[in-house]
């Protein structure tokens, strides 16, 4: 067969992906910090951008610098608007104004932005540069526990109450909130909390997670199998260690001086702040994105934190002003350029924050329940139940949802904090959380007696087959792994020699 070249006209799609595609796309999924740094990057780029709280040049005689002459956030111009995005904004609050719904049943809070017209991809784009690549790239504690938490196994109602111990650990590793009024602000069982607490205290570095140094050094003795009774005895008197008051911490432990010696310097080698090793500032209190509040009748206020959103005006009377002394090509195509572009970030923000808005609002509404009565009434819920509900895309949503904050009455939580696991039901009923099946496993467990038969992880799926539940064995023993119980062959020998 010959070989030569040719010219051949071939007709196809495709989707190009502008650089003000990417430039939305980025501001969605960025952190409200994030975002006030790549303002601010702006700002000082365009000379037309300025903040709504600083008033550009006007005439005396205008009262309203505002009037016709500077646009605002909450208006779309007629032209030079940049390339049309053919998106609908619906609602009438500005990103720099606090827009609120009141959620019941048939009405929406928030404008209907569908931002699924502008990719589906994940966060990798090409062209501008990454605002990530400016950011700290040593990993925080918090994304090293995370990814722990991750291949835990914790679902549902504990894997919610994971996370939120997992932001009250500082820096040094230490857990800083009160048990009991978690529990209480959960509205969970103080021991369902330990049991998830016991959970966490397992993860890498070891000793994190832990109330004070006395429980951080015992974990790390507990790893190496060092806790033995005159171990835990000179735990139990550190400050008899502080004071170096060796004679009395050889009564108490009941050693002799080489043991104490020895025992001082296993102590000494342990880590007193197992988290100080990883990246990333002091842990700083959470500014949510979203506030929801109580309303009347059952209902709930949602609306967006205007402390998070930057506020930008367009000035066009400088914009009008400069244009008419622009002289050459260049200088008239860099500031249509300016003003194409500044348009275009104060329309991108505007829609960022309505469409962060309308996936809260969808969120609260699914997960009601939670708010009303607490962690046990988290219902099962996925990226793809919202997306269907709002009508963007599965991607969108996913970058909505990540990073960005929503405070409740009953604390502040992360938006992923309201996405757990289902089990399907038996027959086509209605699909159970995965905490219930965990909890339902639990209860069978705990009521095995002596002398009765130990369920096997075979004999648990039979049963909760029979009350509705479709599950699998393994999914069965993974739960119960993950509970830290033992199997049931070990459970007869250790009712054995109970009895």
């Amino acid at each position: 067969m010959a070989l030569g070249a040719r010219l051949e006209v071939r007709q196809g799609q495709g989707l190009v992906i502008t650089p003000q595609l990417q430039q939305a796309i980025k501001l969605l999924q960025l952190t409200h910090v994030e975002l006030e740094a790549y303002v601010e990057t702006e700002l000082e780029r365009n000379p037309l951008l300025v903040r709504e709280d600083v008033d550009p040049e006007v005439d005396a005689a205008d009262p309203d610098p505002r009037n016709e002459e500077v646009f605002a956030a909450d208006r779309i111009p007629e032209s030079g608007a940049g390339p049309d995005l053919d998106i609908s904004l619906e609602a009438e609050a500005s990103p720099g104004e606090r827009a609120t719904g009141d959620l019941s049943l048939g009405e929406e809070a928030g404008g209907a932005v569908d931002w699924s017209r502008v990719g589906s991809g994940g966060s990798g784009l090409e062209g501008d540069e990454d605002l990530s690549q400016r950011l700290p790239e040593a990993r925080t504690l918090r994304e090293h526990l995370a990814e722990q938490l991750a291949m835990a196994g914790l679902e549902g109602a504990r894997q919610a109450a994971a996370l939120v111990l997992i932001d009250s650990v500082d820096e040094s590793g230490y857990l800083r909130c009160d048990m009991e009024e978690t529990a209480e602000r959960l509205a969970c069982d103080p021991p369902f909390l330990d049991s998830v607490l016991g959970v966490l205290q397992g993860f890498e570095p070891t000793g994190v997670f832990a109330r004070d140094l006395r429980e951080c050094l015992y974990l790390q003795l507990k790893e190496r199998n060092r806790c033995d009774p005159a171990m835990i005895a000179l735990l139990d008197h550190l400050d008899l260690l502080a004071r170096r008051d060796l004679a009395a911490l050889r009564r108490v432990c009941g050693v002799d001086d080489e043991d104490l010696r020895d025992m001082i310097s296993e102590i000494r080698a342990l880590t007193p702040r197992p988290g100080i090793a990883f990246g990333g500032e002091p842990l700083s209190p959470v500014t949510p994105d979203v506030i929801v509040r109580e309303g009347s009748g059952g209902l709930w206020n949602i609306e967006l934190n205007s402390d998070t959103l930057p506020r930008l005006l367009v000035d066009r009377r400088y914009f009008a002003r400069v244009s008419a002394g622009a002289r050459t090509e260049a200088e008239k195509i860099f500031v249509a350029d300016c003003y194409s572009q500044a348009n275009w970030l104060v329309r991108c923000l505007d829609q960022r924050a309505r469409t962060i808005l309308k996936v809260a609002s969808e969120v609260v509404r699914q997960q009601d329940g939670f708010l009303a009565f607490g962690v046990s009434h988290l219902r099962p819920l996925n990226l793809r139940t919202i997306a269907d509900a709002i009508g963007m895309h599965e991607s969108t949503v996913s970058r909505v949802t990540s990073n960005k904050y929503i405070s409740t009455p009953r604390g502040v939580f992360e938006l992923k904090f309201f996405f757990t696991a289902a089990i399907a039901a038996t027959h086509g009923g209605e699909a159970h959380s995965a905490e219930s099946v965990r909890h339902r496993i639990r209860q069978l467990i705990e009521a095995e007696r002596p002398g009765h038969d130990v369920h096997s992880d075979d004999r648990i799926v039979e049963i909760l087959k029979d009350s509705g539940v479709d599950i699998a064995r393994r999914t069965v023993a993974k739960y119960r792994e993950a509970m830290r119980i033992p199997s049931s062959t070990e459970r007869r020998r250790l009712m054995a020699v109970a009895g």
